[in-house]
């Protein structure tokens, strides 16, 4: 991960960096020029230093004849060999231009110094004429030398006129370069702080945005941040965060669905157990009831009234006993044909049932009333309105991974809008003399049983009767 510290450090050396290259280059161009110049310059000096040694030449000369002392004297030498070193300092000076005049302007030196010898010599021998006549001599010699030094010059400005313009030229150029630089450099690090700081405010603008929509609630937007820096790691943090939230939120969402499911169906359970206890008066004396007229209606040799009271002892028994348990089909079936024996002691010839059932499928568990309101409702909305009465069905399949239960009637059918709210659990009103326990009842439980929507499925059309489908899925089963 590099860091925002790290990515200024780097930014931070390399315009040092440059900078220091251009301050290095500019520098050692501006040495060179100046080297070029102190050069130019000290042919100049060299040449001028020639001409005041020969004038001090010619006032050592005249001081020492008109005061011929040691002091003097020494002047005088001395002068002569700063003009000696003088000399030597031409020397350098030639080159191919200035060959011809500079012989002859070291020879004007020489000369110069030949001639104040001999004025010396003439001098010491008292020999006023001559020395006079050299002291002349040595005066020309210096204006040549003076002259001679001036053409030096000129020719030394001519031959380096070119020169001197190339410098000019050469500056200006690299004043320009330095301008183009600079702006160059300027722009260069303005477009690097401009991707730097984009790098660090748009992640930034990316997590701001995440944090308003995560204050509205939406959980599901992914954060995405291409750099490798602090940022990413919090935006990385933040994306966690916003997944742990998320995950937590639909965590409670299905806590509390559970919830209301469950206090749905408790409420369910209630209200069955409710209305089973409202279409009752005191069950248990009506049990106790029903057990002694069946025992006195046996005795008087009444033998199928009192089977009918047995059967409704024993269906009374059953509602009482396993309301909010769940027991096996088998159970289910010895109920359901007790209450179709008191069925058919009602409509006699009007009702015929039919009952195929598979004897290795009754022992899966499902909810206790279940089958016998929807044989109810067969009854009620099948049978009892039609003069002839009708005809049911019910059978019990092994389909291998699903055990399938059928209940058939050839009654006047359902409407579509009463399936539909049959199968959305919606409330619909029994009739008075049912058990209570309604088909939207039996829907919701059957569901919540088997924690699978598709358990049941209603097949009708209105005038061609109607097909309960119940399919309890194998992985259901319970040893009995």
């Amino acid at each position: 991960m590099i860091s925002i510290q790290k990515k200024i450090l780097i930014l931070t050396t390399v315009v040092l960096f440059i900078m220091s290259v251009i301050w290095i280059g500019l520098t050692i161009y501006n040495h060179q020029t100046q080297q070029q110049y102190n050069k130019i310059l000290q042919r100049y000096l060299s040449i001028n230093e020639v001409t005041s040694a020969s004038q001090h030449v010619i006032t050592d000369l005249n001081n020492y004849m008109l005061m011929p002392s040691a002091k003097n004297l020494d002047s005088l030498n001395q002068s002569k060999e700063e003009i000696q070193t003088a000399k030597r300092g031409v020397y350098a000076l030639r080159n191919v231009e200035n060959n011809f005049t500079l012989t002859n302007y070291l020879n004007l030196i020489d000369s110069l110094i030949e001639t104040s010898n001999r004025l010396l010599l003439f001098y010491s021998e008292k020999d006023t004429e001559a020395s006079v006549k050299e002291f002349s001599e040595a005066m020309r010699i210096s204006s040549y030398i003076s002259e001679m030094s001036l053409t030096l010059i000129d020719t030394d400005l001519k031959s380096y006129d070119r020169f001197y313009r190339g410098i000019i030229e050469q500056s200006g150029e690299v004043m320009k370069l330095g301008i183009w630089l600079l702006l160059l450099i300027t722009f260069l690090l303005l477009l690097v702080t401009y991707r730097m700081s984009l790098s660090i405010t748009k992640p930034v603008f990316k997590l701001t945005q995440a944090a308003n929509e995560l204050s509205k609630g939406r959980f599901d937007l992914q954060i995405n941040v291409g750099t490798n820096d602090e940022i990413a790691f919090l935006a990385r943090t933040f994306d966690r965060m916003r997944i742990n939230i998320n995950n937590l939120i639909l965590e409670i969402k299905q806590k509390a669905q559970l919830e209301r499911e469950l206090q749905q169906n408790k409420l369910l359970l209630q209200e069955s157990q409710f209305r089973s206890l409202q279409s009752q008066i005191n069950p248990h004396f009506l049990f106790n009831t029903l057990n002694t007229l069946s025992k006195k209606a046996y005795l008087e040799g009444s033998e199928e009234t009192s089977d009918l009271l047995v059967n409704v002892a024993g269906l009374l028994r059953y509602n009482l006993k396993r309301i909010d348990r769940s027991v096996t089909l088998v159970e289910e079936v010895e109920v359901l044909r007790k209450y179709m024996d008191i069925q058919k002691a009602r409509f006699t010839d009007r009702l015929l049932f039919f009952m195929e059932v598979d004897e290795s499928c009754l022992h899966v568990k499902i909810p206790a009333l279940t089958l016998q309101p929807i044989i109810e409702n067969a009854v009620i909305h099948a049978i009892e309105p039609q003069p002839d009465g009708g005809v049911i069905w019910i059978r019990i399949i092994d389909g291998n991974e699903q055990i399938r239960i059928e209940i058939e009637d050839n009654g006047v059918g359902m409407a579509e809008d009463t399936i539909k709210q049959i199968l959305e659990e919606k409330f619909i009103q029994t009739e008075g003399h049912s058990t209570g326990i309604g088909f939207s009842n039996v829907v919701k439980r059957l569901r919540f049983f088997y924690d699978y929507v598709n358990v049941i499925d209603i097949v009708s059309k209105e005038g061609h009767g109607t097909k309960v489908i119940i399919n309890i899925p194998r992985k259901s089963e319970k040893a009995c």
